[in-house]
């Protein structure tokens, strides 16, 4: 009996499931998502989960807050492709080998490509603790201090992090014995250990490895509530800060907010986040030189947001779907040029950090 010839609808689905099933980070962060067309470079504005302050009853009335949500603008920069040549004969194969031969390597290439958009949010993070040189759960305890110190809610907190990192703990007899659990295939198989440090921890091939500035030591100067200090006696004298550099100074932690270059053995203003804790008055500086960024986080740290995209008005095989906080667009047409049929799997997407306080780096 001849197979059925498929239709866009039965690609998209097949591809949104397959997507859902193969991320990783993207499958644990906050997913913003409405049914409105978007067009790359739109703005849109993203609301944050609601927070509450607790307060004691004093036994005649209550205090009514108003549910302070904020909200994040996140610019849809980014329309992700994936495009292959397929005619009327791979067209007329079942949708299971259709799938295998097609949609799952381009969906796997979708998920890598948005866990890499995520994991490049570790430049916002000016929160830390560092992989041990010998592995040990205090490592992981470190990084539980510091989320407790930031005040970060016990549940739906995970840990992502790299192949090396993933090698040097994965043998300590606190994980071998952790439970391995997740919601989709492709967090089951990334599952290295549920609770631990009350982390539920992946591993993600696309965690950053980069290389951070130069400078390597400076005296800090600068206004409690500033978001810039001066640095002075920076080694070496024509060294760099990057984007993303990681500073402790009087033992609060910062991160680099904009590239900076020393001139003349400094930097007049250094933008960092958060906004000075202290007033150092030429206190020592420390840089962190480490250049794998694990990201340790609540679910409502960071978000990705998608937005449908429009059909286009010339294209007879075009179809979308959307299905748990992601859409997809499936669209063929013909190439006279190259005599071919091609297909695009597409999405538009944009990424943001929510709040910075609610992740933590895992840095090695």
């Amino acid at each position: 009996m001849p197979n059925t010839v498929l239709t866009p609808s039965i690609i998209a689905k097949e591809a949104i499931m397959v997507l859902q099933n193969n991320m990783v980070f993207a499958g644990l962060v906050h997913r913003d998502f409405s049914n409105e067309f978007a067009k790359v470079g739109d703005t849109i504005t993203v609301r944050k989960p609601a927070t509450f302050t607790a307060n004691e009853y004093n036994g005649s009335s209550i205090n009514v807050q108003d549910a302070t949500e904020g909200s994040v603008a996140v610019k849809m920069d980014k329309i992700v492709d994936v495009s292959f040549a397929a005619g009327s004969k791979e067209l007329a194969l079942s949708i299971q080998d259709f799938s295998s031969q097609f949609i799952q390597p381009a969906m796997r290439a979708h998920a890598q490509y948005l866990d890499a958009l995520l994991a490049s949010l570790y430049t916002d993070i000016p929160y830390f603790a560092s992989v041990g040189g010998t592995p040990s759960m205090q490592d992981w305890a470190n990084v539980d201090m510091v989320m407790n110190q930031n005040k970060v809610p016990t549940d739906s907190r995970n840990i992502v992090i790299d192949p090396m990192t993933k090698s040097k703990y994965v043998a300590l007899p606190e994980i071998i014995h952790a439970s391995k659990s997740g919601s989709t295939d492709a967090l089951r198989k990334a599952c290295v250990g549920d609770d631990l440090m009350g982390l539920s921890a992946y591993m993600d091939q696309n965690i950053k490895n980069v290389i951070p500035g130069t400078v390597t030591a400076g005296n800090a100067t600068g206004t409690l509530g500033n978001s810039t200090v001066a640095l002075a006696s920076v080694v070496p004298t024509t060294g760099t800060l990057n984007k993303g550099d990681l500073i402790t100074i009087d033992g609060n932690q910062y991160v680099v907010t904009a590239n900076a270059v020393a001139a003349a053995g400094s930097i007049a203003a250094l933008a960092i986040y958060p906004a000075l804790l202290t007033s150092p008055a030429g206190s020592v500086a420390t840089y962190s030189a480490k250049t794998r960024h694990n990201l340790a986080f609540h679910h409502n740290a960071f978000a990705l947001v998608s937005r449908p995209l429009e059909r286009p008005m010339g294209a007879a095989f075009a179809d979308s779907i959307s299905f748990n906080g992601i859409s997809c667009r499936i669209v063929a047409g013909y190439d006279m040029q190259a005599k071919k049929d091609t297909i695009s799997i597409d999405f538009l997407c944009g990424v943001k950090t929510l709040t910075p306080e609610l992740a933590c780096r895992f840095e090695g």
